[in-house]
């Protein structure tokens, strides 16, 4: 069976999904439930074993209540700076008068990552730490079956109350004697969200039959996702938000008894970082206030706190000792004591935590190891054959599948997959697949398998056939070769340190960089060096710049002699200014990617760091913003529409000017003619408008490429379908972006448009190289986007652009698509470039399609060993974890991408050149 490059490439992605899915099953644990399913069927939980001798057992005896009536006010993303801090003294002056001076405690929480909202809710009821996993969940939590206090309280027979996320209603979905849920997701809301919460108060403190009020407000997180958290949206939601507190505290005091105070519990899920975003474990993320109110810290002490105060004396002892110089035994010993005690106390509930969420599912992962492993040397086996000039190998399927070595391996992954599954202690993901998926699998990793020695017997056996005709190549390995393969090697290698993962983008920018100082020894070459020894060079040289000029096809009159000089002279003219161009652009494009990165601050070391992003979304220059997001949509129009079609080129200007209405329409931006922002919407029309050309861009596309696949043949309609599919996502980015990003994707189309006119063409470069090229500058764009190996990035407020109310298919799309548009523009930029080259081979398509497959998939394989290596590792889950997921998810992004080049190969078999 014989394959084109693009074809095998893509299917191997495609398997290769398959092991990292598996993995990431594996990887990322299951909590640990405390009680058994049972409580799920809705029976009573089993009382503990019975008492040792000389225990006692309390289980029979319900200890007395400490308080009549609680509520709990959970203000989403509030971050403990806005009630400790500058912010809470200036916006929180009830609270803040409170904890200083009324019967509170108060306490600076830290919250464990993942910092998204519902593991905090679970991580807040079941006093466990929450599993990584349940970043994926997020959008759609199942009921939580662990002991919680929810349960236990509805099972004391407490009477439950809750408004506000409906993230509460999924994970306690019969717990809640009353309940009005608004949905988390939909990030343009501030106010209504609140008010739906706020407009029960009233009523239920006027009423006796509850025991426990949860209030879940989320405007504070939706400001922060949208604006940041020093916009002044955010003073106005904190005032908010403290007279509430204020309101329910003084409810709670007028209908204490004089036996059973109430308690009045302030807290927040998770923080929120400097750019408005949660999930990650900055300082401003983890630490959120904890605030408990109520009269009966006056009457009584909590012993916990006592003990602390005990501790905290003896250790002020110890100090007192070593600040008056004494230096006896007893002071050692002293020391030694507190440290012990210190020590083993967190051994003790560091054991404790690890146990409980590092229960990996290996055999899970080490099946998805094994796969994306196999993947990987498949490929790396198949390159000499893959890039070849007619790119299209032969596939022995009749061995791999009919031979005894595969049945031999099928029968023992069988045998060993019976003795795990039917050994293991734990429970264990892939052991719970059907037998009929979990034999396919395994004839899967079989073929693989098969394939791979097939592939190396067939190396060898060639390796020792005589050669006919033997040519002795003189071109050896360039600049630019050693600095692609050193690059990719090096990037590899250094996901295996935590620094290097959170400031990853510093090794992108570092690796553009040099490629552009290579670049520009190449053209230097070419363009004087190379002429001193080749006399036809400068013939060569001037045929591409010929071949890249607009006037390649000037049409030059024969019978005017003088008109033929003038008309040669211009054309001289232009190729020698294009020359200059040439030998310019590398600095060009090194100056764009400086100011792109001082645009913004990303990774972990810097991000605090100010950057011209903030600069630019603060309200005080609210005016400089609009100018740059005018021009920068008025420079995507000029660089996208020099090869659209008319019809093409009017959506495109009329969904750019939507663009900037939408921005206009919630706040972001003015237009000359406003003198303030007070009438904000949510934007619903204006982007919905966008969408509509958007929609209609990428449908002429795609009309015109199927007309180039079925009736016509012609190559020009295929270059304007794809350059039209490629124009509708860079409007669809411009929407999705933030204002002060457009810049990025003005920079972006820039670069490419430079490289294309004056590095590639002039250099000839090969598919393979272009390709690589064209991949490390997705990489670095992605962080110039502002995106870093954490979760706090991701901007989410790009998944409700447009919606009304939450819809999780159309919002996870859109987020993903923001998230990922700086690598998914240059891979279809890359496709563009490479099907409009008429003068390559055409088998261009399926090696770019190849080598795209291979790049991504090397540090997939690599990095997923090295996290297995580092499972238990300090910052396993705050650093390394992210990252997976963020590389699970580009996988998935590149395989649906090398289908799109397999389906734009399609015609290739009809045209390849010996």
């Amino acid at each position: 069976m014989r394959l084109r490059s693009g074809v095998f490439a893509s299917s191997c992605l495609l398997v290769e999904v398959l092991g990292v899915a598996l993995f990431l099953r594996g990887f990322f644990p299951v909590p640990v439930r405390s009680l058994p399913r049972r409580e799920a069927r809705g029976d009573p939980p089993a009382e503990p074993a019975p008492p040792g001798p000389g225990m006692v057992s309390n289980w029979t005896k319900i200890p007395p209540p400490l308080f009549k009536k609680v509520v709990v006010v959970l203000i989403d993303a509030l971050r403990d700076d806005f009630v400790f801090g500058s912010k809470g003294e200036q916006f929180m002056p009830y609270t803040k008068q409170v904890i200083e001076k009324g019967t509170s405690y108060s306490f600076i929480a830290e919250a464990k990552p993942p910092t998204v909202t519902m593991p905090r809710i679970k991580a807040l009821m079941t006093g466990s730490i929450p599993g990584f996993i349940d970043v994926i969940v997020n959008l759609n939590s199942p009921a939580l079956l662990d002991d919680n206090l929810i349960w236990q309280a509805k099972t004391a027979g407490k009477r439950i109350i809750f408004y506000g996320d409906d993230t509460w209603v999924k994970l306690f979905p019969k717990h809640f004697v009353e309940y009005d849920g608004t949905t988390s997701f939909f990030v343009s809301d501030f106010t209504e969200v609140d008010d739906n919460v706020t407009r029960h108060l009233d009523r239920v403190f006027k009423r006796e039959d509850w025991d426990l009020l949860i209030l879940h407000y989320l405007g504070l997180d939706h400001i922060g996702h949208v604006t940041g958290p020093n916009s002044p949206l955010v003073g106005a939601k904190l005032r908010e938000m403290d007279n509430i507190l204020k309101k329910i505290h003084i409810s709670l005091l007028s209908k204490e008894e004089a036996s059973l105070p109430n308690l009045l519990v302030v807290c927040g899920d998770h923080g929120m970082s400097e750019t408005g975003s949660h999930g990650g474990s900055s300082a401003g993320e983890v630490h959120t206030p904890l605030l408990f109110i109520s009269s009966a810290f006056e009457k009584r002490s909590d012993p916990g706190y006592e003990h602390f105060k005990i501790a905290e004396k003896s250790h002020a002892n110890w100090i007192k000792l070593y600040l008056e110089g004494n230096n006896s035994e007893i002071l050692l010993n002293l020391g030694k004591k507190v440290l012990k005690q210190y020590l083993e106390a967190l051994k003790t509930l560091s054991s404790s935590l690890s146990r409980q969420v590092a229960q990996y599912d290996m055999y899970s992962m080490m099946v998805g190891t094994v796969i994306i492993m196999e993947v990987l040397l498949l490929l790396f086996l198949s390159i000499p054959k893959a890039l070849s000039s007619r790119a299209e190998f032969e596939v022995p399927l009749s061995l791999p599948l009919f031979s005894l070595l595969f049945y031999l391996v099928c029968l023992m992954l069988c045998a060993v997959h019976v003795i795990v599954c039917t050994s293991a202690e734990s429970l264990c993901y892939f052991c719970s697949m059907s037998w009929f998926t979990a034999v396919g699998v395994m004839m899967l990793i079989s073929a693989l398998m098969c394939g791979i020695l097939s592939a190396i017997a067939k190396i060898f056996e060639n390796s020792r056939l005589p050669v006919k005709n033997p040519v002795v190549s003189s071109s050896g390995w360039s600049e630019i070769d050693v600095l692609i393969l050193a690059g990719t090697v090096g990037h590899v290698l250094s996901l295996g340190a935590s620094s290097f993962v959170e400031e990853e983008h510093q090794t992108w920018y570092f690796l553009i960089n040099t490629l552009c100082l290579v670049l520009c020894q190449d053209l230097c070459r070419n363009n004087f060096l190379l002429k001193e020894y080749d006399p036809q060079h400068s013939t060569n040289v001037k045929q591409n710049f010929g071949e890249a000029s607009e006037y390649k096809n000037m049409d030059i009159p024969a019978a005017d002699n003088s008109k033929l000089g003038k008309t040669i002279s211009s054309a001289e003219f232009i190729r020698g200014s294009d020359k200059w161009i040439s030998l310019a652009s590398p600095w060009i494009i090194l100056i764009c990617c400086r100011l792109l990165r001082s645009l913004n601050q990303t990774g972990v070391q810097w991000a605090h760091r100010p950057d011209f992003g903030h600069w630019l979304t603060s309200s005080e220059h609210k005016s400089e913003l609009s100018f740059l997001a005018a021009v920068s949509l008025l420079m995507i129009f000029f660089l996208v529409q020099r090869r659209c079609s008319l019809v093409s080129k009017i959506a495109m200007a009329l969904g750019l000017l939507g663009v900037y209405s939408y921005r206009a329409a919630i706040g972001n931006v003015i237009f000359p003619w406003q003198h303030d922002s007070k009438d904000i919407s949510k934007g619903i029309t204006e982007a919905r408008f966008v969408y509509v050309f958007v929609l209609g861009i990428v449908f002429t596309g795609t009309k015109d490429l199927l007309k180039s696949q079925v009736i016509s043949s012609d190559s020009s309609v295929k270059s304007t379908g794809l350059w039209e599919v490629y124009s509708g996502l860079v409007l669809l980015a411009a929407l999705l972006f933030r204002p002060h990003n457009l810049p990025v994707l003005v920079f972006c189309l820039l670069i490419q448009t430079m490289m294309t006119k004056y590095i590639w063409r002039p250099l000839k470069f090969d598919a393979a190289q272009i390709t690589i090229m064209h991949y490390w500058f997705g990489q670095a764009f992605f962080y110039f986007q502002g995106n870093s190996n954490g979760i706090a990035t991701v901007d989410v407020s790009a998944g409700f652009v447009g919606l009304e109310s939450y819809v999780e298919i159309p919002a996870i799309f859109f987020t993903a698509f923001a998230t990922y548009a700086g690598p998914v523009l240059w891979a279809i930029h890359l496709l563009c470039y490479l099907s409009s080259e008429v003068s390559r081979n055409s088998a261009a398509v399926g090696h770019g399609c190849f080598c795209y497959a291979l790049m991504r998939s090397l540090p997939v394989a690599v990095y997923i060993v090295l996290v297995t290596g580092l499972r238990y590792h300090l910052f396993i889950w705050s650093v390394f974890s992210p990252k997976l997921l963020y590389e699970g998810v580009h996988v998935f992004i590149t395989a649906t991408i090398c289908l799109f080049f397999t389906a734009m190969d399609h015609n290739h078999s009809h045209k390849v050149q010996d």
